[in-house]
Parts: C-alpha cells; sequence; structure tokens
C-alpha cells in the first residue's frame, strides 16, 4: 500500500472524521472544502482532486479492516510537522456541525494516538475548534 501525499493524508482525515457517526453532514463537507480552499497547507494543492480523494478514502474505509487502515496509512504518510495540523482539522470538522457525538469523540482519541499527539497538546486544539465553533 503506496503512501499517501501530504495533502491526501490531511483530506483523510477529515473524511474520516466526518464519516465517523456514519452521516457526512453538510457542514461537515462544507468545511472541508472551505479549509482545502483556504489553509496554507493547501495552497498548492489542486481543489479539483478533493473528491477523488475523498473517494479513495471512503473506498479504504469500506473495505476490511477499514478504520485501522485508514489510521495505519494516514500515520504512516504525514511528516511530524503536520500531525498537529492533521488533528486541528479533523477536531474542526467534528465540531462544524455543532454537535460532538460519542463516535467522533472516541475516533478522536484513535486519531490522537495514531498521530503521537500530546494529551495537553490535544485539549488545546480541541478547545481552539469547540471556541472558533461556538454560536450565540
Amino acid at each position: 500500500m503506496a503512501a499517501l501525499n501530504h495533502h491526501a493524508a490531511l483530506i483523510y482525515t477529515m473524511v474520516l472524521m466526518a464519516a465517523a457517526d456514519r452521516d457526512m453532514s453538510d457542514a461537515e463537507m462544507s468545511s472541508i472544502g472551505d479549509m482545502v480552499g483556504h489553509l496554507p497547507v493547501f495552497r498548492d494543492y489542486d481543489r479539483a482532486k478533493i473528491a477523488k480523494t475523498a473517494a479513495s478514502c471512503v473506498d479504504l474505509l469500506s473495505g476490511t479492516d477499514g478504520l485501522d487502515a485508514v489510521l495505519k496509512k494516514i500515520g504512516e504518510s504525514l511528516p511530524e510537522k503536520l500531525r498537529e495540523t492533521a488533528y486541528a482539522l479533523a477536531c474542526d470538522v467534528a465540531a462544524a456541525d455543532s454537535q460532538m457525538t460519542a463516535e467522533e469523540a472516541r475516533l478522536l482519541d484513535l486519531i490522537r494516538f495514531e498521530l503521537k499527539i500530546g494529551k495537553l497538546v490535544a485539549a488545546a486544539i480541541e478547545r481552539g475548534a469547540r471556541a472558533r465553533h461556538l454560536t450565540v
């Protein structure tokens, strides 16, 4: 199984998070598109590839040991300096629809473990995501 480039690994992380509760909401999908369109890490990424990359993630996810396979592929493919970025993107996707499900919380734990993100760093990233997505 070939490694992903860093763009694909980040997109896999976001798609995985959106699929955590088996309901990829419009808010979550819109959030992914917005992040790919605006964040500096995606500056040199061809946005026309988002759908194809997301579909390849869903295909892998629906296979045997899908969740483990996707997590492993993300972990193997992401450079160290983008691991916190990936976790932050996952948190933003989870917060996009203003409701954190138990499945999403558990998946964040699995992503944090796979990417070797410390608990204090993860808590800070999670708090930032909640703050960015609060509404009145």
